[in-house]
């Protein structure tokens, strides 16, 4: 296979990428989005072990080196990536979501440097720089996602990590690796390259501990484009065109995520780039939760849903724990049976990703249609009878609102607090995953029935079936 022919499969595997994006952008074409991507990356993958370069070339002809390294290392792949995409509970989701940024940013800093050293005093300036970059983000990348991860594996805490001069710290180390790029580029060698190395793994880390656990969605979009910014400058360094496509199209779909993300949370994007050097410590949640509560029974559950005219489903974190969402089908069909007017109230940032809800309704064939996004949906609280709350607390916490300083303040919320009677389904009155309470637990128009949300839902399918 000569150059041009490659090229065009390259074209042709990047034309896949594009459409694949495209189907992604909606439920209903989804699934056919993600198979067109991962066919254009097994074409591009299979297409470079085909590939004989003219001899003339700069970087020589092939065979591959090292062919046995990397059919192994693709069999590894294999053996861990399989068994985690078919095994991975949809609680777990965003955590391989933050791994497989980690991943692919490690991966790409680790080829960059391997090129480096193989180009050695050929490289020219823009080679040097893109290296530069790539070592740079993509170190950054894989050490913030391994944080990310533990934060959403709760290995660490999910509250903000701050410590006494830590914006200072951030600042320094900051500093000295951008000095460490200039040394790479003005000095070159070995020894400066391996010290941005090590100076980018520690930024990675001090960048992303002194987010909280509601800002995490948005650091995972964030990271995500940091990937594929390496992969795009690696592909210069490589002279490889479909990683240049692939990195900048990853890049560009991520930080657009992450601008609609931080709109969402309230948050500004600059907030979030920077909010390492300007966060301050918190106060820790109190103990409300030995507050009185309104608690219910499934039969008190029913027999409000069962005389209200319009229900609002609001699905969290809870739901996709307990594995429930063909539970809430099966209530919400037998709702709709009875004349009752039901819709699902999705937050953008509900679970722990984005789009979070939406998969986990999808797996239990939910109708798009009833599926309501929060300025759709939030008008119609006021003439809503029940808001039934599923495992949700910080999507739907009015001190959002309410509470300056607190971590999701400014956050736009669902107002299920405008609703005429308020259910949470919840397994205790554990706070959410920003650690703060929820005072609507606390409101006279709410109760709360305890319980594993599937077993508790299924209780409340059979009291509405006998009523």
């Amino acid at each position: 296979m000569n150059r041009t022919i490659y090229d065009l499969i390259g074209l042709s595997a990047g034309v896949m990428f594009i459409l694949a994006l495209k189907g992604l952008s909606h439920p209903r074409t989804a699934r056919r989005g993600n198979l067109l991507g991962a066919l254009g990356a097994t074409v591009a993958t299979l297409a470079v072990f085909f590939y004989v370069s003219d001899p003339a070339e700069k970087n020589g002809s092939l065979p591959l080196n090292n062919l046995g390294w990397i059919l192994g290392a693709i069999a590894f792949g294999v053996v861990v990536g399989v068994p985690a995409a078919r095994k991975v509970q949809m609680t777990a989701m965003p955590q391989l979501v933050a791994l497989f940024n980690g991943v692919g940013g490690g991966a790409a800093a680790l080829v960059a440097i391997v090129e480096y050293l193989k180009l050695g005093d050929s490289a020219t300036t823009a080679e040097v720089i893109a290296t530069v970059f790539t070592v740079l983000v993509g170190c950054t990348s894989f050490s913030g996602s391994i944080v990310t991860f533990l934060k959403l594996q709760e290995l660490m805490t999910t509250r903000p990590v701050i410590f006494p001069g830590g914006r200072f710290v951030i600042a320094g180390t900051l500093a000295g690796t951008i000095a460490s790029a200039v040394w790479v580029i003005t000095a070159l060698g070995t020894t400066p390259l391996l010290v941005l190395a090590g100076l980018s793994l520690l930024f990675g880390v001090l960048f992303v501990l002194p987010v909280g656990g509601a800002d995490v969605p948005i650091v995972i979009s964030l990271l995500n484009a940091f990937t594929g910014l390496t992969v795009a400058a690696g592909g210069y360094v490589l002279d490889a065109t479909l990683l240049i496509i692939a990195g900048t199209l990853v890049g560009a779909s991520g930080t657009i995520l992450t601008r609609l993300m931080a709109e969402a949370m309230g948050r500004s994007l600059f907030g979030t780039l920077f909010g390492a050097f300007t966060a301050k410590p918190q106060d820790s949640a109190g103990a409300a939760e030995t507050r009185p509560v309104k608690s219910g029974t499934p039969d008190d559950v029913a027999i409000l849903l069962n005389y209200a005219r319009r229900v609002v489903i609001v699905p969290g974190f809870g739901l996709a724990v307990a594995q429930a969402q063909h539970t809430v089908r099966e209530l919400a069909d037998l709702l709709t049976a009875k004349g009752i007017d039901v819709a699902y109230g999705i937050h953008p940032v509900a679970g722990r990703m984005p789009g979070h809800m939406n998969v986990l309704l999808a797996e239990a064939n939910v109708p798009y249609e009833q599926l309501s996004e929060m300025e759709e949906v939030n008008p119609t609280f006021p003439q809503t009878d029940v808001a039934l709350i599923i495992g949700a607390n910080d999507v739907v916490n009015p001190a959002a609102k309410t509470t300056p300083g607190c971590p999701i303040y400014g956050m736009p919320i669902l107002d299920v607090a405008q609703a005429g009677n308020v259910i949470f389904l919840k397994r205790s009155m554990r706070p959410g995953f920003a650690g703060i309470e929820n005072e609507l637990l606390f409101d006279s128009k709410t109760t709360l029935l305890f319980g594993d949300a599937k077993a508790s839902l299924t209780k409340v399918v059979s009291a509405l079936k006998a009523l």
